[in-house]
Order: structure tokens, then C-alpha cells, then sequence
């Protein structure tokens, strides 16, 4: 693991991804651009279907091609171009540089191999590990992620695993190989809340012993307040603002983030009816011309569905896609 404070891990620049299918072509991202230091959490948020997982997946390497189509940008791992990179490149890097929990921990997980045996495999084939030293090495991990009785518990199939132990011991998979990326596909899903907490916490612990770069695809605002240091939104396949965790709660200078932030449930309106954002997200397969979200923004104007946004400073290292971006932040201010 890296000690170097402040290190640039990721770079993902004008990132551009299609899917091909018998409707037509999908544009799935549409320019995402992003980068992680080590020791960072970036928590990537939106809506389902914004691009957050498929992002992750070309990150890793296991976009489905077809109908997944690379169609521009680049994806630079400590300044290597991962896009250029061979397979074989690649399948050095994952894993043991870049690792990845999924969000559906019972699908990932093999049903007919134990815990221990997932776990273990990777050692004896990417680090030479002798049958006894994987399994030691196996329950070390299953106790770093508090798995209680591990030693009798590696033995178990996925099946004897409760939600949150199996994504546990998906987590120390991800682990095995001492990554410097970790990156958490939303890592809570289907928990109940007292396990959301847990799991996030242990993440959180371990990315700060570590001092690995976490990204964080959610769509909980609530965790994301808890844990990262950056924010980017997605919206129609596009990053529409990135803000460091504070700036953004404290004034988001994108409408649909604004929006996101009303919808939350607040102590101080209770019995209140909670806001809404009125519509649906596009269709990949249609994207409207000018700002994707004007069609659901209460703020829009003639030019917002002529006239697609750019990136552009706010200050304090933020960036918004609006047009209107510095009167959303007063307004919000």
C-alpha cells in the first residue's frame, strides 16, 4: 500500500459509453470525468440509470461488450492509460491494484464454493500462497471484517450467511490482495439500517488504516453525508456537479442536486409532505437537447432546452452543469 499523502490514484476524463441494442443506440455516459487521490472517499450519486455502476464496471474492465461500446475518453491508473492497457494488463491490476464489491453480494458469491474457499482462491492463484497460508490469511480477513467465529464460519456457503455477513465477506474479498482502489458498488443495498450503519462504518475504518481511495456509488444522501470527502452527481449518463461534501450540503449549485437534497426527510419539517421531483429521468435511448434535466427543473428557462451546460467553477475546487448555477447556490446559500 501507498504511503504517499495525497497521491493520484484515478483519473477518468470525457468518458464515452453507447449500448448498441435493437432499439437503438443508448448513450450511457456522455463525457464523465472524475478523479480519486489515495486516502479519499468520492461518492458518485444519482438516480438508477445515471451511469454510476456502468462507470465502474469500465473502470474495472468488465463492461459487457456488446452491447457496451467504448466510444471516447480515457482511464488513467497512477498515469496508465487502462483503456490502452492489454487483457493481461489488466487482469494484473484487478484485484490486486483495483478491487470492487458489488451491490448484490448473493450474486457475485459463488453458491456451490464456501466462503473460505472464494476467498483463499485468489491468494493461492495470484500470490503463490500454500494451501495453509490462504486459509490463515482467509480468516485473518473474515476477522478484520468482524465475521464472528471465523475459523468455523469459512467453512459455510453463501446460503448460511445472513445479508450483512455476506457482504462482509464479500468486502473481505475485495480486501485479499491489499487493493489501493476500493470501489463500493452500493454496498448497503437490500440491508436494514442498522446494517447499512455497520457496513459503512467498517468501510470507512478500513479505508482510513489502509489509505486506499474509496469510491462510493450510492444513491443514499443520507450515507454519503457520513462518509466521503467529495461528491460528483450523474445525471443522464453525466457528472452535473462535483463539490467537495460540505459545499455541496451546505449549497448545491445544480438544481437536480438541489432537488435531491429537498426530497430528504428533515426533523425540523416534520408532518410536512416531502418535496418530489416530478417525472422521470430520460431515456438513454432519447436524450432531450440542452440540459437533460430541464424537462423535471422547476428553474428552467427557453435556453435551458437549447443550450447543453458545460462544466464550469463555482469556486472551492466545485463545478456545476447549469446555466444558472451561481443563482442556485445563493439561493440555497
Amino acid at each position: 500500500m501507498s504511503e504517499t499523502e495525497n497521491e493520484l490514484l484515478l483519473e477518468v476524463e470525457d468518458l464515452h459509453v453507447e449500448f448498441r441494442t435493437s432499439d437503438g443506440v443508448a448513450n450511457v455516459l456522455n463525457g464523465v470525468s472524475y478523479s480519486v487521490h489515495a486516502g479519499e472517499t468520492l461518492a458518485v450519486l444519482g438516480e438508477s440509470g445515471s451511469g454510476k455502476s456502468v462507470t465502474a464496471q469500465t473502470v474495472m474492465g468488465i463492461l459487457d461488450v456488446p452491447p457496451g461500446v467504448i466510444t471516447g475518453g480515457a482511464i488513467r491508473y497512477r498515469g496508465e492509460d487502462l483503456l490502452t492497457a492489454t487483457e493481461e494488463r489488466r487482469r494484473e491490476l484487478r484485484g490486486a491494484e483495483i478491487a470492487m464489491i458489488f451491490q448484490d453480494a448473493l450474486s457475485a458469491l459463488n453458491p456451490v464454493f464456501t466462503i473460505g474457499f472464494q476467498i483463499e482462491e485468489q491468494l493461492r492463484v495470484r500470490q503463490g500462497m500454500s494451501k495453509k497460508d490462504a486459509r490463515k490469511r482467509a480468516i485473518e480477513l473474515l476477522d478484520i471484517v468482524r465475521i464472528p467465529a471465523a475459523e468455523r464460519r469459512i467453512k459455510d456457503y453463501p446460503h448460511q450467511f445472513s445479508g450483512g455477513m455476506r457482504q462482509r465477506a464479500m468486502i473481505a474479498m475485495s480486501l485479499a490482495l491489499d487493493p489501493d482502489l476500493l470501489i463500493a458498488d452500493e454496498p448497503t443495498t437490500a440491508l436494514d439500517v442498522t446494517v447499512q450503519a455497520q457496513i459503512m462504518d467498517l468501510l470507512s475504518e478500513i479505508q482510513r488504516e489502509r489509505r486506499m481511495g474509496l469510491i462510493l456509488i450510492t444513491h443514499d444522501l443520507g450515507v454519503v453525508a457520513e462518509t466521503a470527502d467529495r461528491i460528483a452527481v450523474m445525471y443522464a449518463g453525466r457528472i452535473v456537479e462535483q463539490a467537495d461534501v460540505r459545499e455541496l450540503f451546505r449549497a448545491p449549485g445544480h438544481p437536480y442536486t438541489s432537488a435531491l437534497m429537498d426530497s430528504l426527510p428533515r426533523l425540523d419539517l416534520k408532518g410536512q409532505t416531502l418535496e418530489t421531483i416530478k417525472g422521470l429521468p430520460p431515456s438513454l435511448l432519447d436524450i432531450p437537447p440542452g440540459c437533460p434535466f430541464h424537462p423535471r427543473c422547476k428553474r428552467a428557462e427557453q435556453r435551458c432546452s437549447e443550450e447543453r451546460p458545460s462544466l464550469h467553477g463555482l469556486g472551492f475546487g466545485r463545478v456545476s452543469a447549469c446555466h444558472f448555477a451561481e443563482e442556485v447556490v445563493e439561493s440555497r446559500g
